[in-house]
């Protein structure tokens, strides 16, 4: 039998032994551990954003772009914007800005400006020679440090324009340094973040006629010691395209009909009358430069595509930047019933289209920011019937149509395929879907297989609605879906959607939505921000980019009173014509109407210590300062 009190005498044995047994010395200190390399430091997580007006300028223009592209100057303390009504530039002081938001920022006028005008004419080198330019309306400024560059038109806009530059003092007064010139109608201008070159987009747009049809291209001005080169330095859009894929040679694309169709085959869109160029075809819009100054990206709105532009060797490459599905987001496509009504819809795609573009780093690499406006190919004129169809051109009620894709689905629906008849009963017929403006070049198929396309079976809408951040191969990282409607009709009820030329909600939701334009990127307490302006409603976004694969939405602001009642026609040459049945009586009160272009101000070159967004509002020809703060 099992002795149980043997057993726990023993065991007792044992821990006496542990227990009570002669301890060693203890052994000698070991030898310190290197000590580990600095941590790289954290960014705080930010948990809401706080948009303030702390200063307005208005200049009482309605409807000219008398505040459009807007700078900022640190020496003088000043905001640059071009007022297109006056073709000067307004120097808005913002040395004595305060901390407070303003009383009634909708109608704030606490700013006040000084007039810097510009050259009429100009001398440039060309052909070394000097050539005497006739100049028009100036369409964008940069500054570096104290130098500003002001690209401005020719007279006769399908000429060469030319980059004015001038060296700015401590009150924001400029002297004159020389004139460069640029390609045909410089749109706009853009300094390399060191400051050693200027990049300007010239678009090219043809004559209202299109009897003169230019190419568009990139002018590139070097700056030595702060003195810009007499000549720039041309990327055509014909031989220095180049395409990087190591499947294709030279002899693949060294004609225009080769670069035209390996372009549509990647997804470029074209359109225009037949017989247009590439070059002509292709029509820059907006530049953002790598923080390398060595890459360029540049926004081709009409044509659906962005451009990568090698600083280096002085050549450029085309993405195509395909399609946004609808059947996957939802947008409102009518504004016939006048409310918010969000839908997706399968057969509906995007074009993204962007406007302004921006860029920004993310562990050392690059990545693209794109307000997604979208645009057609519309060139429509006035003139007599007969001079119209002298001109091969269609006349139309008044209209002589040179060319135009634009068209509203219930116009297309005889060509139709049956799922797509089906899905245009399914979602409202002419006063639903039908009332969408789309392009007529896309979504065509050859339903007979006879070699002609002749049915639509997809449709294609201008524009997004939406901002994009796309890597440096110009790869989509990041879209904000159906965020701007989703989020403007929740805060803006029955507004949202409005046009800037009335307080009519839904007004524009079967156009392009509320149209972002302007986009903008800055840092505040070491988090990236990403900060948009919506064209037509106003709205002003505001995201968390700090990290391009996990984006946030933080605010949403709208310096606008939708309880006004007026209207304005920005097409009309006095777009407050009461004669033409329009009245601006209230647009002084209504607030900031066509947000065009942002400018952040980082708080550390700022005049009130704080982080700030400076925009400027072409059609209530107003420029706003935001103050922005991060906790």
């Amino acid at each position: 039998m099992f002795n149980k009190s043997v057993m726990l005498m023993a065991i007792v044995a044992v821990l006496s032994l542990v227990g009570c047994g002669d301890n060693g010395a203890d052994g000698p200190q070991g030898e310190q551990g290197e000590t580990g390399g600095q941590g790289t430091a954290g960014t705080n997580a930010t948990t809401d954003l706080t948009i303030e007006v702390v200063g307005r300028f208005a200049t009482g223009i309605y409807g000219k772009s008398a505040a459009e592209i807007v700078q900022f100057h640190k020496a003088s303390k000043s905001a640059f914007a071009i007022n297109g009504a006056l073709n000067q530039i307004e120097v808005i002081s913002l040395a004595a800005l305060g901390n407070t938001a303003v009383a009634n920022p909708v109608a704030d006028q606490s700013l006040s400006s000084q007039a810097f005008t510009f050259l009429s004419t100009a001398e440039v080198v060309y052909n070394g020679e000097n050539q005497q330019i006739t100049l028009g309306d100036a369409n964008s400024i940069a500054i570096h440090d104290d130098l500003l560059a002001i690209v401005v038109a020719a007279h006769n806009k399908t000429d060469n324009g030319a980059v004015l530059f001038y060296r700015l003092d401590e009150q924001g007064v400029g002297s004159f340094i020389k004139a460069v010139k640029a390609g045909a109608l410089p749109d706009m201008v853009t300094f390399t973040p060191d400051g050693k070159k200027v990049l300007v987009a010239n678009e090219g747009e043809p004559a209202k006629d299109f009897s003169v049809d230019p190419q568009g291209s990139l002018s590139v001005i070097a700056i030595n010691d702060s003195i810009p080169a007499d000549l720039a330095t041309t990327i055509n859009l014909t031989t220095d395209i180049r395409f990087s894929s190591d499947l294709l040679s030279a002899q693949d694309y060294d004609s225009d009909a080769k670069r035209k169709t390996l372009l549509q085959n990647q997804g470029v869109k074209f359109a225009s009358v037949a017989g247009t160029t590439v070059a002509q075809d292709l029509e820059p819009e907006y530049i953002a430069v790598a923080f390398d100054n060595k890459t360029a990206y540049v926004s081709l709105q009409e044509n659906n595509a962005m451009g990568i532009v090698n600083l280096e060797d002085m050549t450029i490459e085309i993405k195509a930047l395909g399609y946004k599905d609808w059947g996957d987001h939802q947008l409102d496509y009518s504004n016939k019933d006048e409310v918010p009504m969000l839908k997706s819809v399968n057969g509906l795609y995007g074009l993204f289209q962007p406007d302004s573009i921006a860029s920004y780093q993310y562990k050392g690499a690059t990545f693209v920011l794109s307000a997604n406006e979208g645009d057609a190919r519309e060139y429509i004129y006035s003139a007599e019937e007969a001079t119209c169809t002298a001109a091969g051109h269609q006349f139309d009620e008044g209209d002589c149509i040179a060319y135009n894709e634009e068209v509203r689905v219930k116009d297309l629906k005889e060509h139709f395929t049956s799922d797509l008849t089906d899905l245009y009963q399914q979602h409202g017929g002419k006063d639903g879907l039908g009332r969408l403006k789309v392009t007529n070049v896309l979504g065509k198929i050859d339903s007979n297989n006879d070699g002609v396309a002749d049915k639509f079976d997809a449709l294609y809408a201008y524009g997004a609605r939406s901002f994009s951040i796309w890597d440096q191969s110009v790869n989509l990282v990041f879209d904000s879906g159906d965020d701007f409607e989703k989020i403007s009709a929740a805060l803006l009820g029955e507004h949202f959607n409005s046009a800037h030329t009335q307080n009519k909600g839904d007004n524009r939701s079967d156009d392009k939505g509320g149209e972002p334009e302007a986009i903008t990127v800055g840092q505040i307490n070491g988090r990236q921000y990403a900060f948009i302006g919506l064209e037509r409603s106003g709205d002003l976004f505001a995201y968390d980019i700090t990290n391009p694969f996990n984006v946030t939405y933080m605010a949403h602001y709208n310096n606008r009173d939708f309880s006004t009642s007026f209207e304005l026609d920005d097409d009309l040459d006095n777009p407050c014509d009461s004669n033409e049945g329009m009245d601006c009586t209230a647009v002084g009160i209504s607030g900031d109407l066509g947000p065009e272009s942002i400018k952040f101000v980082a708080s550390g070159d700022s005049p009130n210590g704080q982080a700030l967004l400076i925009v400027g509002n072409e059609v209530s020809g107003s420029v706003t300062v935001y103050q922005v703060k991060a906790q």
